[in-house]
């Protein structure tokens, strides 16, 4: 079963449609025993991080996520909780891995938020098993990852190049939203599926 985290925050349906085309049983829960129980867990998510945040601690989610052992994917917001530190309203995150959020800057010629199709480049994921370097996916974000030593793939807006994936041990974290990135997105889907 695959628990699908609620925590209030936008773009949980197209990701529950998904997994139902692929035939996959989850369930929408912010339920901890659930859960901590799932044999894989989704972190999906469009919002701000404060106040998402604030859910995942008023729930007691916080420290259940830190711990888990399963496989574990954070998607857009959910990759970004992930980190230590958010500009956006200045919030402190899970901490999973220990990295700052950064806006992208305005008004430098570049639109703010990045939104549409980009390519992702140096796939070192079991995520991206069989998928070509320079594969196009679905961005929306304002804030962004830099790139480090937990990084398993890059993309590059504005001139500024930022992990748009990144794993570290059963955690793993997509900036783009797979299950609005076509074929691409849904070979994703399909390698945390059956692959971790």
């Amino acid at each position: 079963m695959i628990a699908v985290i609620r925590y209030n925050a936008g773009n949980v349906q197209s990701v529950m449609n998904t997994l139902s085309r692929f035939g996959a049983k989850a369930v929408l829960t912010d339920d901890p025993d659930v859960i901590r129980d799932a044999d894989k867990v989704i972190f999906p998510g469009v919002g701000e991080a404060g106040s998402a945040m604030r859910y995942l601690n008023g729930h007691g989610l916080s420290a259940l996520i830190r711990s888990l052992k399963q496989p574990f994917l954070g998607i857009c917001l959910g990759m970004q909780l992930m980190c230590s530190f958010s500009e956006e309203g200045n919030t402190e995150c899970l901490g999973i891995f220990p990295e700052t959020i950064h806006q992208f800057p305005k008004g430098q010629g570049f639109k703010v938020p990045h939104m549409g199709w980009n390519t992702i480049s140096n796939l070192s994921s079991p995520l991206f098993t069989g998928l070509e370097n320079e594969s196009y996916v679905y961005f929306v974000h304002s804030f962004y990852v830099p790139l480090s030593s937990y990084t398993t793939a890059e993309t590059e807006y504005g001139g500024i190049k930022f992990t748009s994936a990144l794993s570290r041990g059963n955690f793993h974290g997509v900036q783009f939203h797979p299950e609005k990135s076509g074929d691409c997105g849904m070979e994703i889907i399909r390698a945390f599926l059956e692959d971790l």
